[in-house]
């Protein structure tokens, strides 16, 4: 067994520092811009095993184990779905139905700071909560690429936009992670977290307007932003305190489309905005490649009838459908569970980790007791999980999209071949990334930087714990993985300092997801989704000032709710101090 240490050179600011360094070489080159994104995780992996090795003392067997644990975890958890959101997203192009959805968002304003909003915001927010990781940043972005969007410009607002949702992403993938590490009720965790983000879902459409364009060009529709924000972030209030967590983002996104596309019907701003080099209008009826795009044919007048804007929309119609039914308890529970049990059971296989499995101890700093107990031991398993995987349920989207669409079975094959052949760079970035979080996390490393934010004490910790989530994001790429990290250090040191650990905990998750648009992994799937790829250093430094200010802002909020309104927060008795 071996104990992980939080203080390797008996200095803490040195030792904080050391811990860094693979965070700062990542980081650094990335925004040096002087090499890919796939070489400066490379430089960051290999800066966390020289560290964990020499510095904190972790034998490098442990150090290899952790690396593979983060190769897997990637492998099935982020570059499987990713891949399957893209293919789903290249069959809607290669049918041609791709042109009918961007017609349709067109015709409803060829104001370019609405597309961007009912796309990066309110759409890329459905995604999140069906899928969550990289989907709705990689499908979000090449939209509106395809709607006319300089491929930088949109890979920058989707990473903004990818913000307030995260925390019920993937059907509550986070809320529940962060309940089953800390203990805390999870209804209380998503209540909390619902009465911090809503002020920022009203914000961020605002926000993504501005960076498009000045002041007085935001405050020209402002009507519709603030009914798709004002929609979107009631209904994210509402339903995470008097209904449940697994469907917020999902039914919030559906409601704020919606306001959406009423508004737009009855009110029509001053001047229809465009970029520099485009007419001042969009027509409602567009010409689109007819027969699709991978053949050469003549143009085409389209009229947006009804049914062909669904049939346009129903791949996205079968990915909701499809993620609903693999990842929402109900709804699976009205399938076959012994059939579905049977089939996880034979294509799942989730062995234990020599060499990690119960042999890496977390310390009495992070664990809150000196003696050494069970659950102090970190239980390690590589989840081999084919069927399970919610890439597969994005996957079966876009095999029934494509039949439905009448593309064939070699026709789709050999359009997941090139989907994989231009994912290339950016798998091999987020394996590198995913490993080195992993190998950070079990040596250690990762604790030794949150235990830093632990000694503000009690007057500033609200919004030191809150960036302390905004730093577990950025350091693993999912406010999942920042939850495992940090959520129950949130808790222990909430109690010490006398704080509400519901909120705290909450902080943690929604602190973090402002954290969402500077890690690495996103900035890459960013890059590559838009044709940007060799510019994620632009995008990290362009994106990076919007990331802290929000997240301040979320420490604000939270700091009042601790100082001044503490009647706020959902607490159940069993968590409090």
């Amino acid at each position: 067994m071996w104990v992980q240490c939080y203080d390797p050179l008996g200095n803490w600011p040195a030792s904080t520092l050391v811990a860094a360094l693979p965070v700062f070489v990542l980081l650094g080159l990335l925004a040096w811009g002087r090499l890919n994104a796939g070489g400066a995780a490379l430089a960051g992996l290999s800066a966390a095993c020289i560290t964990a090795f020499f510095v904190f003392g972790m034998p490098a067997k442990m150090i290899l184990a952790s690396a593979v644990v983060g190769l897997v975890f990637a492998a099935f958890r982020v570059v499987w779905l990713i891949v399957a959101a893209v293919f789903l997203y290249d069959i809607a192009v290669t049918t041609g139905q791709f042109e009918i959805m961007k017609a349709s968002v067109a015709s409803l304003s060829g104001d370019r700071r609405l597309q961007a909003v009912l796309v990066a915001f309110s759409f890329g927010a459905f995604i999140e909560g069906a899928a969550g990781f990289g989907a709705p940043v990689a499908v979000s972005a090449a939209f509106l690429v395809g709607l006319g969007f300089q491929p930088f410009q949109a890979a920058l607002l989707c990473l903004i936009a990818n913000t307030a949702p995260v925390a019920w992403g993937g059907i509550g993938t986070p809320l529940r992670t962060l309940s089953a590490v800390t203990g805390l009720d999870v209804e209380a965790l998503s209540g909390t977290c619902g009465r911090i983000l809503p002020l920022l879902s009203v914000l961020i459409p605002f926000w993504l307007v501005r960076t498009m364009t000045g002041w007085r060009n935001t405050l020209g529709v402002w009507l519709p932003l603030a009914v798709i924000g004002g929609t979107f972030a009631a209904v994210q209030f509402l339903w995470s305190n008097l209904v449940g967590f697994e469907l917020v983002d999902i039914v919030a996104a559906v409601c704020s489309m919606t306001a959406g596309v009423i508004v737009t019907r009855l009110w029509k701003p001053g001047r229809i905005w465009r970029f520099d080099h485009e007419a001042e209008v969009t027509p409602v009826a567009v010409e689109v490649p007819s027969p699709p795009p991978q053949s050469s044919g003549s143009q085409v007048q389209l009229t947006l009838a009804p049914g062909r804007v669904a049939r346009a929309w129903m791949p996205f119609a079968l990915l909701t459908l499809t993620v609903l039914a693999w990842g929402v308890p109900a709804i699976k529970a009205w399938g076959t569970p012994a059939a579905k049990d049977w089939l996880d059971a034979r294509l799942s296989w989730k062995p234990e980790v020599p060499w990690l499995h119960l042999k890496v101890a977390k310390g009495a700093a992070v664990t809150g007791h000196e003696e050494l107990l069970p659950g102090d031991l970190e239980k390690v398993q590589v989840d081999v999980v084919p069927l399970s995987s919610t890439g597969t349920a994005v996957f079966l989207a876009a095999v029934l999209s494509g039949s439905l669409l009448g593309l064939s079975p070699l026709a789709q094959a050999r359009q997941l071949a090139s989907t994989i052949r231009r994912m290339v760079p950016a798998i091999l970035a987020i394996v590198c990334m995913l490993a080195l979080g992993f190998v950070t996390k079990y040596s250690g490393m990762d604790a030794v930087l949150g235990l830093a934010f632990t000694r503000t004490g009690r007057g500033l910790y609200p919004i030191f714990g809150t960036l302390l989530g905004w730093l577990g994001v950025a350091l693993t790429g999912s406010d999942t993985s920042s939850n495992v990290l940090f959520g129950n250090l949130q808790k222990i040191t909430a109690i010490k300092l006398q704080l509400d650990p519901v909120l705290m905990a909450s902080a943690n998750s929604t602190g973090g997801v402002m954290g969402k648009m500077i890690d690495a992994q996103s900035i890459v799937v960013a890059a590559a989704a838009t044709g940007e790829g060799g510019r994620e250093g632009e995008l990290l430094r362009a994106v990076l000032w919007h990331s802290l200010a929000l997240a301040l802002i979320v420490g604000l909020i939270v700091w009042i709710y601790a100082h001044v309104l503490p009647a706020v927060v959902v607490s159940v008795p069993s968590s409090l101090p």
